[in-house]
């Protein structure tokens, strides 16, 4: 069902956890503070600064308590984590975290090879996450990881999600992102998804996560502002990728979808150049460029035309 546009769209940034996950050059935790703060500078209401998991699972994240402890908090900005079990919770609560952010998937093989544990195994493992946060007055995000398709099982039935997000809303999490992880999904799996999704999971409490691995992320937006989604993830200058799915590319560049946004009239409450700031510094400290087409193609045209000379 097409509903109108929303007219302001909340962008989670995610380059400072998802983003950073996967790459291999270490960055000094001065550097990821200094991208936050200017993250923050730029706009965000939300930014997933760092994950709790355990140090050997991610290395790239192992400084979570220096991150958190250095950034500069601006009021009203929500400061969120990966959270995966009770210790990470206590990790994450004494770095004071505004948000926990808990983790599952729609294909059974995928949080095998993601977290080594069933779905069902996964839920059992953060529901006293989701109890404990809850009770230390904190909001609960969860993402289902795979929601499209998997790299090891293919087209995931969206029967599958909606399972999935079933039994989050039974634990009573507040936003559910639903994520295309490996950057396959076109714009039919995502009517398909959220088609299976009415009725069940308010549009309030939706939110997409898109990869952009073969350039269908911006087509998967549109799709979901035409059935009234108004919360996306993405990362700033298209970082990203996921250590655990082969091939995928990095997340939605916020200045791509911004891009969007401005040109559809949509409000945001982000500045554009508060983003290339904030990717500048991390383009910097990574010593590569990264991926985001508006980022390299500039902003458009004035429109402004000049004479020419005639003969």
């Amino acid at each position: 069902m097409t509903r109108p546009y929303p007219p302001r769209i909340k962008i989670v940034e995610v380059g400072p956890r998802d983003g950073l996950q996967n790459e291999a050059r270490p960055i000094p935790a001065a550097q990821k503070i200094a991208f936050i703060d200017a993250l923050s500078a730029a706009g965000f209401a939300e930014i997933e600064a760092t994950s709790f998991v355990a140090p050997g699972r991610i290395p790239q994240l192992a400084d979570a308590e220096e991150v958190m402890a250095g950034i500069h908090r601006r009021p009203g900005v929500v400061y969120s984590a990966l959270v995966p079990n009770e210790k990470g919770l206590e990790r994450a609560l004494a770095a004071r975290i505004d948000q926990a952010n808990v983790f599952t998937a729609a294909s059974e093989t995928f949080n095998q090879r993601n977290i080594r544990a069933s779905i069902a195994e996964s839920i059992e493992r953060f529901r006293p996450v989701v109890i404990s946060a809850r009770a230390a007055g904190l909001r609960v995000r969860a993402y289902v990881s795979t929601a499209f398709v998997c790299p090891y099982e293919g087209t995931i039935e969206p029967a599958a999600v909606t399972d999935v997000v079933a039994r989050l809303l039974d634990l009573g999490v507040d936003e559910i992102s639903i994520g295309d992880t490996i950057g396959a999904a076109v714009p039919s799996q995502i009517e398909a998804v959220l088609d299976a999704l009415d009725g069940r999971l308010p549009l309030g409490q939706t939110a997409l996560h898109l990869h952009d691995t073969r350039g269908t992320a911006l087509a998967n937006v549109l799709t979901g502002l035409r059935r009234g989604v108004a919360i996306y993830d993405t990362s700033s200058g298209g970082l990203g990728g996921c250590p655990y799915a082969p091939g995928a590319a990095g997340n939605l560049a916020t200045e791509d979808l911004l891009y969007l946004l401005d040109g559809l009239g949509l409000e945001t409450g982000i500045e554009s150049s508060g983003v290339r700031r904030a990717s500048d510094v991390i383009e910097g400290a990574l010593g590569n460029a990264l991926p985001s087409k508006v980022r390299r193609a500039g902003p458009a045209p004035s429109g402004e035309r000049k004479e020419t000379d005639r003969e």
